[in-house]
């Protein structure tokens, strides 16, 4: 767990993915939270059922890696985002990072908040050199969010940005 000035970043057990999934306030309950809420897009659900769940449910490796990080407003007591690191480092100590604020809670700097925290999170792990991240051309948001945790753009194809911080 991660806490930063206004949130807690949270990753989530095999269990609590489930109930992520539920999408009926289960896992707020569990997690003693107000009840919040969030569009699974089609994309995230397939994303947790094909790779996210397998890969925490697989033993020998850092789940930490693979699972959905959820981030909580402290004063809200409230979900109101996600991120997730998209697999281990490779052999160059890179690894992905993938973020979204859920629609009502967007424009509140909850995820350059949170970014942040796990850059920080990131550079205290000894086999983790930097982070890459992809946006798409036109979202101009998350590439703000990046932008303002010191990524740098490394290209652009085909509508896709690609972003690296370095350390």
């Amino acid at each position: 767990m991660i806490e930063t000035y206004r949130l807690r970043i949270q990753p989530l057990s095999y269990d609590q993915l489930l109930k992520y999934i539920q999408n009926d306030q289960s896992l707020e309950r569990e997690l003693q939270l107000n009840d919040s809420t969030r569009n699974i897009s089609p994309e995230l659900k397939e994303a947790l059922e094909q790779t996210i769940l397998p890969n925490v449910a697989r033993s020998g490796h850092n789940y930490l890696y693979s699972t959905l990080w959820t981030i909580i407003d402290l004063a809200k007591n409230q979900m109101v985002a996600d991120l997730c690191f998209v697999g281990e480092p490779d052999q160059n100590g890179q690894i992905e990072i993938g973020f979204g604020t859920y629609e009502q809670h967007q424009g509140h700097g909850y995820m350059t908040e949170a970014v942040g925290g796990m850059v920080k999170w990131a550079q205290t792990q000894p086999e983790v050199k930097c982070i890459y991240a992809e946006t798409a051309e036109d979202n101009f948001a998350s590439m703000s969010v990046l932008q303002k945790n010191g990524f740098v753009q490394l290209s652009k194809v085909d509508g896709m940005c690609s972003w690296r911080l370095e350390w």
